[in-house]
């Protein structure tokens, strides 16, 4: 989706959606939401009616020309200000539409033959997909594997694995069987899947101010209150010093003076990080989520999938003297069928043992869980367990049973390598080592540098033992890491580092990681993962990529950095407009003040003009820049704070200067 569609920044059909809107917004309902503009709309109804006072022989108030001046520049720069949101919006409103032609009301085949609409569907029905068929409505598969193409939802032509049983069972409605065939229950209800989400929040209709936000309108509400009372008080002191100011030179320096560069921006700010967000095939929420990003300090990564290739696989089968390869490789087999994770089914691979037929009568499986870290079976006086070298050591131990050293040694031999050991152990008496191995992303430690380098922890999680955490986090380059991990200890590692003030982001997939998910500051869960871990995250990546955090946490940078420039800029301004226009107003009763006129403007009413002009240019100007933001490099805070005072606080203040002057000089010409 996000892949494949046109990325220009302004696109013709866009651009014309835009202008209208431009036109409604200027609804006073619609701008009292921003104290900034809704007063240089006030202003600019103000100024029509000078005009037209002017018009019917009002004196001392300039001529009708300039005055009507006057209103069509702050009405231009009205319209500027909306125009930027507007673009903001229609831009989301665009892939809206394209995800709509996705969500088609495509049938639906139930466990009795019936076909129904996807309409229809509700959560708990189950359906059945087979090759060739549109998934109907977001699920999870209870039975079979399939290969879906997603390339409806992420762009991604490459197709992927969804099956039952583990992290990966979760689809998506809109996308497409290729293979085999899948039974699926439905988990949202009509008008509440994760496509109906997605339109709702990239049309901005759920979209809220983030505290971010907020706490920036309020100042912006302030600095308008002050400017205006500054406004006011001008009169009374001209009318002392004998020169008269006129309305149109008041509201004139009113505008210029208040941050309206900012806060004609400020929407389009907001909005355009949530729609980089989704270019990058992620999914906020909310915008919250996306400005929070850009403040983490603590990411929390799992190491496989993340940090190594992905699923660990059996590589070697280690019985302890005494015990025949034959008979351990079978209890290995016998302990991993109820076990559907990717390393369970690496050891039947490993084993090229037909599992079939080798269901003992009467048995009684253990399933794999994230809390006991175990898997096993029972039949008969037989009770077989694969797990962790600590659960099984506690088991044996629980027993009355030693653990053999032997076993020991091995563990810690494949930890220190990198591997994974799983122990397996037969009516609590431990039989033998299984080994696994993992490879490191290449590339990833140069990435954990970048996140190094913008002051972010990096911490690894992995349920493995410390001894092959260690190794990895060390290779891998991470700052820290949690070992033999369960869920209460994610968890708790969270608060932990909330507690200490910190903001924490974490991905993950699976059911066990939505207590997490939902603690963290950022939760990013993988589309392909569990509905309890979408439900609980507060960002959903399309990709499926672990990695895509450090990708999140940029653009929650970035976009912080842009509201943080263009803030800069729009007060850094406000010097170059004082120097235009306070001359200008009191030149006349005070000569002295002719030497702040440092730009030499050609006469009173052309300073104020060219400073009006100014106002209203730069907000176009700087749209762009508002919708594909700041760019953004890993230095440290004061890095960036240096940068930014240098380039844009300067930069704000020379730019007005060299712009107002060339205005001034084009003015002169007719006034």
């Amino acid at each position: 989706m996000t892949r494949q569609q046109n990325t220009a920044l302004f696109q013709w059909v866009l651009i014309r959606t835009a202008i209208v809107q431009s036109f409604i917004k200027l609804n006073p309902k619609t701008l009292l939401r921003n104290p900034v503009m809704f007063t240089v709309e006030i202003g600019t109804l103000v100024m029509l009616l000078v005009s037209f006072w002017v018009l019917a022989g009002a004196a001392g108030q300039g001529s009708f020309a300039y005055n009507f001046s006057i209103f069509l520049l702050l009405f231009i720069t009205l319209l500027f200000a909306n125009f930027a949101e507007a673009i903001a919006e229609a831009r989301g409103k665009a892939q809206a539409d394209s995800l709509r032609k996705t969500r088609e009301n495509t049938p639906a085949r139930l466990e009795d033959g019936r076909i129904v609409s996807s309409s229809t569907l509700r959560k708990g029905d189950i359906f059945i997909c087979e090759a060739g068929d549109l998934i109907p409505s977001d699920g999870e598969i209870i039975e079979g594997l399939a290969s879906v193409d997603e390339s409806a939802i992420t762009g991604e032509s490459a197709p992927v694995i969804r099956e039952a049983g583990g992290d990966r069972s979760s689809v998506t409605g809109g996308t497409k069987v290729l293979s085999d065939r899948i039974k699926v229950m439905v988990t949202t209800q009509a008008g509440e899947s994760f496509l109906d989400k997605m339109i709702a929040l990239v049309e901005g209709a759920s979209r809220q101010k983030t505290p971010n936000e907020i706490a920036l309108t309020i100042l912006l509400a302030g600095f308008t209150l002050v400017f205006i009372i500054v406004t006011v008080t001008l009169k009374p002191f001209a009318d002392y010093a004998n020169t008269p100011i006129t309305i149109a030179a008041l509201i004139s320096l009113f505008v210029c003076l208040i941050p309206t560069t900012i806060g004609g921006l400020l929407s389009a700010i907001g909005i355009a990080g949530m729609d980089r967000a989704l270019r990058a095939n992620v999914i906020a929420k909310s915008g919250k989520a996306v400005e929070t990003a850009g403040d983490v300090d603590v990411l929390l990564l799992d190491k496989t999938g993340t940090i190594t290739i992905g699923n660990r696989k059996a590589t070697h089968f280690y019985p302890l003297e005494g015990i025949s390869m034959e008979h351990f490789v079978l209890n290995a087999v016998l302990s991993s069928l109820a076990d559907d994770t990717p390393e369970g089914k690496s050891i039947l691979e490993l084993a090229s043992i037909d599992s079939s037929n080798l269901t003992p009568v009467g048995a009684v499986f253990i399933k794999f869980t994230a809390e006991t870290r175990s898997s096993g079976i029972n039949f008969g006086n037989t009770r077989i367990r694969k797990g962790a070298s600590d659960a099984i050591r506690r088991l044996c131990e629980s027993a009355g049973n030693q653990y053999p050293e032997a076993a020991a040694t091995k563990v810690r031999e494949i930890a220190q390598n990198g591997g994974t050991p799983l122990v397996v152990a037969e009516n609590e008496q431990v039989i033998g080592v299984i080994e696994l191995q993992d490879i490191i992303k290449p590339g990833i430690q140069e990435r954990f540098q970048r996140l190094r380098k913008m002051g972010i922890k990096t911490v690894m999680v992995t349920g493995d033992n410390p001894l092959t955490a260690r190794f990895i986090a060390e290779k891998a380059g991470v700052d820290d890491f949690i070992a033999e991990a369960k869920p209460e200890d994610k968890l708790e590692y969270i608060r932990r580092e909330q507690a200490s003030g910190r903001l924490v982001a974490m991905m993950g997939d699976g059911t066990n990681d939505a207590p997490a998910l939902a603690q963290a500051d950022v939760g990013v869960a993988m589309n392909s993962g569990t509905q309890a871990a979408k439900e609980a995250g507060n960002m959903v990546d399309l990709d499926n990529d672990p990695t895509k955090l450090i990708e999140v946490v940029e653009i929650g940078k970035q976009l912080l950095m842009t509201r943080g420039t263009l803030t800069t800029f729009s007060i850094a301004n406000d010097v170059a407009k004082y120097f235009a226009i306070i001359p200008a107003l009191f030149l006349n009763g005070i000569p002295a003040l002719g030497a702040l006129n440092i730009m030499h403007l050609e006469s009173p009413e052309s300073a104020i003009l060219s400073a009006v002009i100014f106002n209203a240019l730069v907000i176009p100007l700087l749209i762009p820049l508002a919708l594909k933001g700041v760019v953004y490099k890993p230095l440290g805070a004061g890095a960036l704070l240096r940068r930014n005072l240098l380039i844009y606080g300067g930069g704000g203040i020379l730019v007005p200067f060299i712009g107002i002057k060339l205005i001034d000089l084009l003015v002169g010409l007719f006034f």
